[in-house]
């Protein structure tokens, strides 16, 4: 199916900030100052699961998550990486990639259900954006 038939989901549009469109991706900020959390959405239409992608869009959504990955771990210097795809709540494939640290909120536990989500104020927001479109590669 063609690219142009991709829709974000509606929850995935309301809970993140745009960033920049990889290759076989999009990628988002996550509205929560608490983590830097960023996720991945591929950009194929009526995908649920990481299998239902072609073995050529699975290597290019594989790839995107090791750069972000790497990214990320070089950006804020986390402790730990997370990398995650639930689904639970929003079926639309899309991989959660958070920078933990040993003493944030959630440490050691997942950061899902922890605590309030604290929203990006306008300046921090704008700022963070423009770090990781300098900081983020180009894959």
């Amino acid at each position: 199916m063609p690219e142009q038939q991709f829709k974000l989901h509606p929850r995935l549009a309301a809970d993140t900030h745009w960033v920049c469109d990889w290759p076989a991706s999009t990628v988002l900020l996550m509205n929560d100052t608490r983590f830097p959390w960023l996720v991945l959405v591929p950009r194929v239409p009526d995908v649920v699961e990481l299998f239902q992608l072609s073995a050529q869009q699975q290597q290019a959504v594989f790839r995107e998550i090791v750069v972000l990955g790497e990214a990320v771990q070089s950006l804020f210097g986390a402790d730990k990486i997370n990398t995650g795809a639930l689904g639970n709540l929003v079926s639309q494939l899309h991989i959660h990639v958070i920078a933990r640290f040993s003493g944030d909120c959630a440490w050691p536990g997942p950061v899902w259900g922890v605590g309030q989500v604290q929203p990006y104020a306008e300046p921090v927001l704008a700022q963070r954006l423009d770090d990781l479109r300098a900081g983020l590669p180009k894959p």
